[in-house]
């Protein structure tokens, strides 16, 4: 009986300003107790309605009755030793996704890295995700449900969003982009600390250039050619690199911003020398920074290794040398399998 009540009532995560208006008009209540409860929402972090102190008693009593905030779980919780944190969640049909809060000694930062569907249809060959096909997308108020849970444990607020988890954010472009409105207008987390990865929908880069609100791009490149890119990305075969790059030089020009280019190396497949200077060559007209990211190993029938340090520092030294900006990304709550290429719902298993 309870479930067939809440079927009935209003979920009231995911509402922006405006529907919270039109939801306090439609009870006869003044405008004004619509920021109120956008501000227990999403900035005071609210998980019930006796929480809201400053909105009369007998509205959260008719609140309670008629609307619910969320129907996003907790499923598991995971706490790493460098002190990432992973939550599986579940969604009201029983699906789940995982999101990651990372956090960095030396940084006021706090990161959340978030799916925007369940399972991925991309098929990349060194990604625990890929393997597991697609399910379904996630709506624009779950995804942005993944900040809020991790904001409602914790106490703590989330500072930047990346979209690096479970699936291909441009395979679900509009509830991405109306999670990303929602994030950047009632979290008030800046579109500048907002980053979408994409492994390479070319048709979409244009497209988010051309938005009102563009986020910062992270490619999935991870090869410097075609042919080799081809082995571990099928994606290649729709949108190949040269198409990609040219997509990626008009949102570049288009919105002054760097683009990101992440590279996982893995060992003797796609870090050796030979790779560097070809990737060097690739992005020398390209505004963008490299993100090289230690291949983990996960649980696929691909033979794929790590790569060695020795490996790793000069494949780093031939890209600094053409004179970009580049990272090692610093692997995070890997004890956990929540480093990169390891989101999975081990549970579900």
């Amino acid at each position: 009986m309870e479930d067939i009540t809440k079927e009935n009532k209003i979920r009231l995560s995911g509402l922006d300003k405006n529907e919270l208006e039109n939801f306090m008009e439609s009870l006869g209540e003044k405008k004004f107790r619509a920021s109120q409860i956008l501000s227990w929402l999403y900035t005071k972090n609210a998980s019930n309605f006796d929480e809201m102190t400053d909105i009369k008693k007998d509205l959260r009593e008719k609140l309670s009755e008629i609307s619910y905030i969320t129907d996003v779980k907790i499923k598991t919780k995971q706490i790493s030793t460098d002190g990432t944190l992973k939550y599986l969640l579940e969604y009201k049909d029983g699906q789940t996704a995982e999101c990651v809060l990372m956090r960095f000694d030396n940084r006021a930062n706090l990161t959340a890295c978030v799916s925007s569907q369940i399972g991925c249809a991309m098929g990349c060959k060194f990604c625990a995700t890929g393997q597991r096909g697609i399910i379904r997308n996630l709506e624009p108020y779950e995804i942005l449900e993944q900040i809020l849970t991790i904001q409602r444990d914790t106490g703590l607020k989330v500072t930047n969003v990346v979209f690096m988890g479970q699936g291909e954010p441009f395979n679900n472009y509009n509830n991405m982009m109306r999670a990303i409105e929602l994030i950047n207008n009632c979290l008030m987390i800046g579109i500048r600390r907002i980053t979408v990865s994409t492994c390479g929908i070319v048709p979409k880069i244009y497209d988010i250039s051309n938005e009102e609100l563009i986020p910062t791009l992270a490619i999935s490149l991870h090869a410097p050619n075609s042919a080799l890119r081809e082995q571990i990305m099928p994606v290649e075969k729709r949108y190949n690199i040269e198409e990609l790059k040219k997509a990626l030089k008009f949102y570049t020009e288009k919105t002054g911003k760097r683009v990101t280019l992440e590279y996982v190396l893995i060992g003797r497949l796609n870090d050796t020398k030979e790779c560097a200077a070809e990737l060097a060559y690739f992005m020398k007209d390209l505004k963008c920074n490299v993100n090289l990211i230690p291949y983990n190993p996960v649980n696929t029938d691909i033979n794929f290794k790590k790569p060695d340090k020795k490996d790793i520092m000069k494949f780093k030294y031939i890209l600094e040398a053409s004179g970009k900006k580049v990272t090692v990304r610093l692997e995070r709550g890997a004890d956990i399998d929540a480093a990169c290429g390891q989101l999975k719902g081990r549970v579900e298993k």
